[in-house]
């Protein structure tokens, strides 16, 4: 009688591990889809501000029709998940952009271009710090899938790795080489 209930006690307390677990497990996947989901709304604001960026830009500076033609296809593929490239892309064309604020004194003096500038770069510290956080919550996730004794049953109960938020092999070549400076 006293193997029976240390035999009960015994599979109780493994019940209650991988409970634990699975519930741990559980919350921590759902902070990484949260994260994915907070980059998502990044995007499609910085989606959003761009065409009243191209709109304010062009009544200033009209015969600049091709960077503008390449910032609305950029945002276009982009906002139609072209992925990574697409996105390097439309980094770019938002650069040209810009850059065409430091050309014309009375654009960069506008309150609608310097609101929409400010508010574009807003929405681009808010996209590092989020995936920032995607990042921080996929180790977390990856690291309680991987320890023990949760390596034991997490894919089992199908845990799957969590990808990081990582530059495409082209954008870490740009991003890793030296900067040129002269003066």
């Amino acid at each position: 009688m006293a193997m029976i209930v240390v035999v009960i006690a015994i599979v109780v307390v493994l019940a209650l591990i991988l409970i634990g677990i699975y519930n741990r497990l559980v919350a921590l996947r759902q902070t990484c889809r949260q994260g994915m989901a907070d980059i998502d709304a990044q995007l499609r604001q910085r989606n959003d501000l761009i065409p009243n960026l191209v709109s304010t830009v062009k009544g200033y500076a009209a015969h600049e029709q091709e960077t503008f033609e390449q910032v609305i296809s950029a945002r276009n593929r982009a906002a139609g998940g072209g992925g990574a490239e697409a996105e390097k892309e439309l980094n770019g064309a938002i650069g040209k952009l810009m850059a065409l604020g430091e050309a014309y004194p009375d654009l960069k003096a506008s309150a609608n271009f310097q609101s929409l500038q400010g508010e574009l770069a807003d929405t681009e510290d808010k996209l590092a710090a989020a995936r920032r956080a995607l990042n921080s919550a996929s180790a977390r996730y990856n690291a309680a899938r991987e320890s023990f004794p949760a390596v034991l049953f997490a894919g089992g109960m199908g845990f799957e790795p969590f990808a990081f938020h990582e530059l495409a092999a082209d954008e870490r070549a740009t991003v890793g080489a030296v900067p040129k400076v002269s003066f």
